[in-house]
This record gives C-alpha cells, structure tokens and sequence, in this order.
C-alpha cells in the first residue's frame, strides 16, 4: 500500500474545508511544508495559516483537520523567541495542555512549549555534552534552560556536579522536573536567578563551564573565569558565525575572552558547527583550555 505523503493529506483536509474558487487554490499554494512534529504535537511556521486571506477560515475547524492531517493530537504555531529570558512565542492553536515530555538519546526533557524553547537541530551537541565530561568532574552551566546540556552530562556523563544557573520560572520547573525523572536530582545544585548575583558565589569549583546563550554568551565570559579552578579548565562558549567565515567568529571570540582574561593562556580546542541559525549565519561551539601561563 503506497504511503500518502503528510504535505498532500494536509492539502486534502484544508481543501475540503474551503469552498473552490481561485482564492482556494492560492491558499491551498501556502500552505507549509515543513513543521516539526514530537510526541503529539505538531508546531508549525510563524508564518503558517496568517494574513488577511486565511482570517475568515481560522478557528477549531481548521486546526482539527490540520491535526488529523498530521496525525497529532495538539497544534501550535512558532513565535519570535524574546526577551532576555529567550522565552518562547508559541501560539496554540489547538489543546489546552501545552506540557510535552521528549526522549532524546535515553534522557526525557519535560517543557512548556509555549513558555521554553527546544531545538531539535542541538541533538548531535546534547549527546557529545554527555560524552565530554570525565569522572570527578565539577560543572557550571551558567545559561542551563530546561537542562539540554547539564541533563546530558549527568545522565550520560560520568561527572561528580553540576551547578545549573537559570532565571526563567518555566524553565527552572522544567529543568527540576527532568532532574527527578532521570534520576540525577542529588548530582544538580539549580541556582535560580540572575546568573550575575549566583554564578559569583561558585567562585573557583568548576572543571569546565557552559556557555551556551544565543546569540551571544559575552555577558557570561568574565563570570565563566570566575567559575573555573585556578589550575586548568575548559569552556564550551556557544555564538552566532558567519557560515563562511568561521574562523573570524574564532578570532573574535578568543580576542573577546583575552582581553577579560590576562592571568591565564586559553587556547582552542575544538570548534563544531551545530546548526544552520539564520540564512548566511551558523550555530557553533568552541571548546577552549584554559591554563595558567606558562
């Protein structure tokens, strides 16, 4: 039996709500072909079902043909992630319930999609943070969100602590939640707030730091030396690169963490683009060392 394609159901069940004409046919031309789809939720483009043609067709009718079309049971739309909490603008369209849990790599996030962010395109980075940190080890996260790298690391990690700062309510409520269920809650301090008044008082425990805001953790880079032993450590700093010119973001970011830090040498140790951010701009990572001169 020949599988039908989701793009051509989702077609078929908007057409039969509209009424044929040449204005259904130039809507039915809109409609998206991508969306993201886990669990029983199917997230749709920012720009997906607007403007002034779809406005007298919006409403539950629409929403439970494009949830049956997609064979989910809730539907939202993407928003602009604002403020500085980086918080979500999903809408949603249809179900009340807009708590979800998402397994990824054997670790179960649990979230408020229309209050947290989570980013599919991250996996690869999620499941190295679970790799990289070695036995003993003390973490901060200074930017944790619902814990997509500090649960890695606990989890799939063999390292002793880790801080997470966080200041978004949701977030923390989710991040809590992932740590009871996974089992690591007694490996976690979550230190809820500005990161500026809670990440001094970690002043010289961590073997490495996470810095992982986008699209920038600038703000972080003199707190993130704080952190870190006096002997040696390692940074994971997260930004935003020209997509053609990575080693320009390099220098600039190393130039950045040199001027704020003068006591120790810090060199590259490895670099990985993590994702497409925006056209011509990539997510990346660098992993710095950070020890005392020589």
């Amino acid at each position: 039996m020949q599988r039908v394609d989701p793009h051509h159901r989702l077609a078929e069940a908007v057409g039969a709500l509209l009424e044929e004409s040449s204005a259904s046919v130039r809507l039915l031309e809109e409609l998206p072909r991508r969306w993201e789809r886990f669990a029983d939720v199917a997230l749709l483009p920012r720009d997906a079902f607007t403007g002034e043609a779809w406005s007298e067709h919006t409403g539950d009718g629409l929403w439970a043909a494009v949830a049956e079309a997609l064979a989910v049971e809730r539907v939202g739309r993407l928003g602009e992630i604002s403020g500085e909490r980086r918080e979500s603008g999903v809408e949603m369209l249809r179900g009340d319930d807009d708590w979800v849990v998402r397994r990824e790599n054997g670790i179960d996030y649990g979230y408020r999609f229309t209050e947290c962010m989570f980013s599919a395109g991250n996996v690869n980075e999620r499941r190295r943070m679970g790799e990289v940190g070695r036995s003993g080890e003390t973490v901060v996260d200074l930017f944790c969100g619902i814990g997509y790298y500090s649960l890695p690391m606990l989890v799939s990690g063999q390292v002793a602590h880790v801080h997470a700062c966080e200041w978004n309510p949701q977030a923390i409520e989710a991040l809590e939640w992932g740590l009871k269920k996974n089992g690591v809650a007694d490996r976690c301090t979550v230190h809820a707030g500005d990161n500026r008044v809670t990440a001094p008082r970690l002043k010289g425990i961590a073997d490495r730091v996470i810095l992982g805001l986008l699209p920038s953790a600038e703000d972080g880079y003199g707190l993130a030396f704080d952190c870190l032993k006096a002997t040696a450590g390692i940074l994971h700093v997260h930004g935003v690169s020209p997509a053609k010119d990575h080693d320009s973001w390099v220098a600039e970011t190393l130039a950045a963490l040199r001027r704020i830090e003068h006591s120790r040498e810090i060199s590259e140790l490895a670099r990985y683009r993590i994702k497409s951010y925006a056209p011509h701009w990539d997510h990346l990572v660098l992993d710095l060392t950070v020890h005392p001169a020589s």
